[in-house]
């Protein structure tokens, strides 16, 4: 048999075998939580699809190195990527770019042998930007990129420490089986059913669900329904939604751990403070997905008073992208 002929076969026969575990746990992917608007087995399908993930570093020649992932932690709604640099990633200043690659394994019964696998481009994230800074310890510092990707450099050097992704988990197996290793996967966009109410009442029925974590566990949970906005609140595309008031009591949620991200490169280890990753599921009124975010986010210093019913002192985080932003203020 011709070796293109040979190859042909061999791709089909492993596409069948994917597709084939892709159908076995696509039925746990439709066990959607009223929460989260999510699929409540996401970690158990990743798990059972042998997915894992690759970074590819170009640098400024055109040269692309490929690095397995360190590890991985799952919390809530999104999963925590890691490499560890150890000497193997370049300085940043050499560094251009960063691809994520989704990789799903294909389970064989043949020990001894490197399975086959299929790759998924996801996302690229370019250096030509300045860096914002986290936080930063006695060691390392955490710079933020775009699309939720943190680098931990050495402190007074420009040696890469480890690079993190934060992944939220809408569409994440989506991208990751039906994207192709150049072209990442397109979601398809859906028209949203009439609503019938008067326009004039503004947006209304959406629900937010907000995790503030590290790479170990939750700092702070919450669902918020029927979060809604008068049509005056609407201005340059932007919706205001509230979903802590600060002036009702009740609404106010408690910390249960202090705000820090911890980080470990092989040996070493550290947690830096005054940073956390951000995860948040907004859900239009229809309960579908609209804005979905997880990444790093940095804690600082207020400059306005603290109300007189909170005690300490005020510390305010924000994020934004071509999504949205938020605000929080934190006492």
């Amino acid at each position: 048999m011709p070796d293109c002929a040979r190859d042909y076969w061999k791709l089909s026969y492993f596409k069948s075998v994917a597709s084939r575990d892709l159908d076995r746990w696509s039925r746990h992917l439709q066990r959607v939580s009223c929460h989260t608007g999510l699929p409540g087995d996401m970690e158990l399908v990743l798990r059972k699809l042998h997915v894992t993930w690759e970074l590819t570093v170009c640098d400024n020649s055109g040269q692309k190195t490929r690095h397995n992932l360190s590890w991985a932690r799952f919390c809530g709604t999104s999963v925590a990527l890691c490499w560890g640099g150890g000497g193997h990633l370049p300085d940043l200043e050499q560094i251009s770019s960063f691809l994520l690659h989704g990789v799903q394994r294909i389970a064989l019964r043949c020990p001894g042998l490197e399975p086959p696998s299929s790759r998924s481009f996801m996302v690229e994230v370019n250096l030509s930007k300045s860096l914002q800074l986290i936080s930063e310890d006695r060691l390392v510092e955490l710079r933020l990129l775009e699309s939720g990707t943190v680098v931990g450099l050495w402190k007074n050097e420009q040696a890469v420490a480890f690079v993190m992704f934060t992944l939220h988990f809408h569409k994440l197996v989506e991208k990751i089986v039906q994207g192709s290793s150049l072209c990442p996967y397109t979601e398809p966009t859906f028209k949203p059913p009439f609503d019938d109410i008067d326009p004039e009442y503004g947006l209304h029925g959406y629900q937010l669900h907000f995790v503030l974590h590290d790479t170990v566990c939750e700092l702070m949970s919450g669902s918020y329904s029927s979060l809604f906005c008068s049509k005056a609140q609407i201005c340059d595309g932007l919706v205001q939604l509230t979903a802590i008031n600060g002036v009702n009591l009740g609404q106010r949620t408690l910390l249960s751990g202090n705000l820090a991200l911890p980080w470990r490169c092989g040996a070493l280890q550290g947690t830096v403070q005054n940073g956390c990753i951000m995860s948040l599921t907004l859900l239009d009124e229809f309960h579908k997905p609209f804005w979905c975010v997880s990444s790093p986010i940095s804690i600082v210093p207020g400059q306005m008073p603290v109300r007189n019913d909170y005690a300490g002192d005020p510390f305010f985080a924000w994020y934004e992208d071509s999504g949205g932003k938020v605000e929080m203020q934190l006492a």
